[in-house]
């Protein structure tokens, strides 16, 4: 596999460029992955189209205010993107203007940064002057929402922190919304329980590379980022009790298809466990626990569209993947664009079953 065979154009008018309100109220297509065949609904609509046989898997993770703009000691610019806390002053990041070695950066009145490390994919470790829980709220006081670079907002901030957070974050750590769940609503979470659809939370911190272009290199040696995730032991029960008695395990997003993926064996069940993961789900990779997916319409080239083309196609559905022009998700990614579905992080979903 060749990474150009992920590509394809997209008109910039479809970028979705602002939070869909009421969240629930976005567009919906509905992927049969046997059959290949498309239908059109509103995301509301799930409570109608799920039932009691489903079990919806959602990643709890809460976006922090990852953005921070500073000063170097020359009084230049930077800018930071905090990725992830890899000590009590420590974090991982990437940036704009950033300082060599040693140098210090400055936030405002306090807070201060010094570049303790620079590696050569360009990522920094960042070591602060506050430790622990004063670190993050100096991060929380003076950081910015991480919207991706193709989303330019004009909402002020405390909305902005509202609208690039699902309705049920609860465990803070990721520096990108998991897009999935952004459109769900408390009232929809609550019809679909109602209607008998069981609904677990996981935990998976999402990171900048989820987003990356990757490289054939990559695709070849299957590398991917890691990302840090838990599961407990009794969300864990639930769900193989779910399995064996032939309920449909829906993921509601890549982050949670990758845990469920990276946590399952052979066999169909899953374990508890926390750690890294930095499974590269590719076409050719036979799912072993998950079943279906709700998701947003995702950039070229990226490991996004290799996951979803992987669920649509051998050894998961009876098409074989050649390219992603010519499969299921090629064409129904086609058809979305013809009727101007809105695309990435603030974009329209996609329901694969």
């Amino acid at each position: 596999m060749n990474i150009e065979d992920f590509n394809f154009d997209l008109p910039e008018s479809l970028v979705g460029q602002k939070a869909i309100e009421p969240r629930d109220s976005c567009r919906l297509l509905v992927l049969d992955k046997d059959k290949g065949g498309v239908s059109h609904h509103v995301f509301s609509d799930l409570k109608n189209i799920l039932d009691e046989n489903c079990v919806l898997v959602l990643n709890d993770t809460k976006v922090f205010p990852a953005r921070l703009f500073g000063k170097k000691e020359t009084g230049g610019q930077a800018e930071l993107l905090l990725l992830k806390q890899t000590g009590q002053s420590t974090f991982s990041a990437i940036g704009k203007g950033l300082p060599k070695k040693g140098s210090l950066l400055t936030f405002g009145r306090e807070l201060t940064g010094t570049v303790e490390e620079k590696h050569e994919d360009g990522e920094v470790e960042i070591n602060f002057n506050y430790s622990g829980p004063e670190l993050l709220e100096k991060i929380d006081q003076l950081g910015s929402t991480p919207l991706p670079p193709y989303v330019h907002s004009k909402e002020k901030e405390p909305l902005l922190r509202e609208q690039y957070q699902t309705v049920y974050a609860r465990e803070r750590g990721s520096s990108a919304a998991p897009t999935a769940g952004l459109h769900f609503t408390d009232k929809l979470l609550a019809d679909l329980m109602n209607r008998g659809v069981m609904i677990e939370k996981v935990t998976l911190h999402v990171g900048l590379g989820t987003f990356r272009p990757v490289t054939t290199e990559q695709i070849r040696d299957k590398v991917l980022h890691s990302e840090s995730f838990f599961l407990s032991q009794e969300t864990a029960q639930r769900l193989n009790l779910a399995k064996k008695a032939g309920k449909k395990i829906i993921a509601v997003g890549t982050t949670a298809c990758r845990l469920l993926e990276t946590l399952s064996n052979e066999q169909g069940m899953i374990s508890p466990g926390a750690g890294e993961t930095n499974i590269f789900i590719q076409p050719g990779y036979k799912f072993k626990f998950v079943d279906g997916l709700i998701t947003n319409f995702h950039l070229p080239k990226t490991s996004l569209l290799m996951l979803v083309s992987a669920l649509v196609s051998a050894p998961n559905s009876p098409t074989a993947f050649k390219n992603f022009s010519d499969s299921p998700i090629g064409k129904a990614y086609r058809e979305a664009i013809k009727k101007e579905y809105k695309f990435f992080s603030f974009g329209d979903a996609m329901l694969i079953l």
